[in-house]
């Protein structure tokens, strides 16, 4: 067992470093190069598989970050200053900040209780009242695929196409999961893929847009580096992006996919195996695909703790102010303003939390519902309480590539212990 076990870390195949002294060997360290191309070849071979289907047509364009796809998603879908785009609540910020940065306004749409994932019902609500009160309709639809969970995809292209509304889809943490034997993100008119460390697939950071056509896919390549146009000079008739995947970054990529397939296989037997030993763990629920058409890739595996549940230490929990970055975050600059908020998780829930840390293990709450977070306090926000619910219960476990069957029954055996 490792000395501690991390929520999802990455695990190289050993093919990367072929490709990366490829790179080398051949001076492609810029942003474009054989890798990128093959890169997204591979993704495109991956990605149009449908089980049960004929196979689909989606063009791929590698990133430099999965929030890039977003907010490219976006520009192309024509959102400017002003306009509305429908964004599920209960997400990561990369889901909407990039709305704020072309000026739009992000309205917030609460999650149903089986898949986590947004509302069909609130969707339309949401869509009705933002044309009623602003003569307008919302420009784009972000569906986001929690934790690698489906969203209901059939209703929500159903209401998009309905209302001449274009989904993109948020696939970020669900490269490799189905919903009706189709790979999320090839259902809308984008799908935003991530590369992140923490993914299914690393190449360090990076990321990917899954386009509907060829011709989508190179509009998407002309923002991505910096529009410039076809002249001998540097002629630059709209605003560009340096967002283009690197060469080396791709070469990563293209080890990782050898090993994907294995990737997904394991995170689903580490949820089986999840389920299997807190099935008859009184007060503890884990999140599994709420029907048949659900493939998730569990991403990462979560539970709920039930509010009455009493844990050792839960006295304790919430007394000392956190000063720095909390299990394997990055990026925390900012030492906490207190030590709390006004929509935390339960004591119970930050009780395991702190339990597990000192035992080497690290979890994390579910992601705070941005309509819950001071950033987006003036954006409006369609909820019923649920995302908020879960967040105030729910747990993430460990569940990468690196977390063996040993791990997995140390991580329960040390839960059981707290009740």
């Amino acid at each position: 067992m490792a000395d501690r076990i991390y929520l999802c870390l990455a695990h190289m195949s050993g093919k990367e470093q072929d490709f990366i002294k490829e790179a080398f060997d051949t001076n492609w360290v810029v942003p474009m190069g054989p890798n990128v191309n093959g890169f997204e070849k591979d993704l495109e071979g991956f990605v149009n598989d449908r089980k049960g289907g004929a196979a689909l047509q989606k063009a791929v364009v590698g990133l430099s970050a999965g929030t890039a796809a977003v907010h490219l998603a976006l520009l192309a879908c024509g959102v400017g200053q002003g306009d509305e785009v429908l964004v599920q609540s209960f997400t990561f910020c990369a889901s909407s900040h990039p709305i704020t940065y072309l000026g739009a306004v992000p309205v917030f749409v609460d999650s149903e209780a089986d898949s986590w994932n947004m509302d069909p019902e609130l969707l339309e609500e949401a869509i009705k009242d933002r044309i009623a009160k602003t003569g307008k309709k919302p420009k784009a639809i972000v569906p986001v695929a929690l934790y690698g969970m489906p969203y209901q995809i059939d209703r929500i292209m159903e209401i998009g196409n309905r209302y001449g509304i274009p989904v993109i889809e948020d696939a970020a943490e669900g490269l490799g999961s189905r919903y009706k034997g189709q790979v999320l993100g090839t259902f809308g008119k984008y799908g935003v893929l991530s590369f992140n460390g923490n993914k299914m697939i690393t190449t360090s950071g990076g990321g990917a847009l899954i386009c509907d056509n060829e011709e989508d896919k190179r509009e998407i390549l002309f923002y991505a580096t910096q529009a410039r146009e076809s002249y001998p000079y540097y002629q630059h008739e709209h605003i560009g992006y340096n967002y283009r995947m690197s060469n080396i970054c791709a070469g990563i990529g293209r080890g990782q996919m050898t090993v994907l397939n294995e990737h997904i296989a394991h995170h689903k037997h580490v949820q089986e195996l999840y389920c299997e030993l807190l099935k008859d763990v009184s007060g503890i629920t884990v999140h599994c695909n709420p029907g048949k058409e659900y493939d998730s890739n569990f991403w990462l595996c979560t539970v709920t703790l039930d509010p009455d549940l009493k844990v050792k230490g839960q006295e304790d929990a919430y007394k000392q102010v956190i000063t720095g970055a909390v299990g394997g975050a990055a990026g925390v600059t900012h030492a906490a303003n207190g030590v709390h908020t006004d929509c935390e998780p339960n004591r119970n829930v930050e009780a395991v939390r702190i339990a597990l840390d000192k035992a080497g293990i690290e979890s994390r709450p579910l992601w705070k519902p941005m309509h819950r977070q001071p950033v987006y306090k003036a954006s409006p926000a369609y909820v019923n309480g649920v995302s908020e619910s879960l967040f105030k219960r729910g747990l993430c476990l460990p569940s990468g590539p690196c977390v063996t069957e040993e791990d997995v029954r140390y991580i329960v055996e040390s839960m059981k212990k707290l009740l």
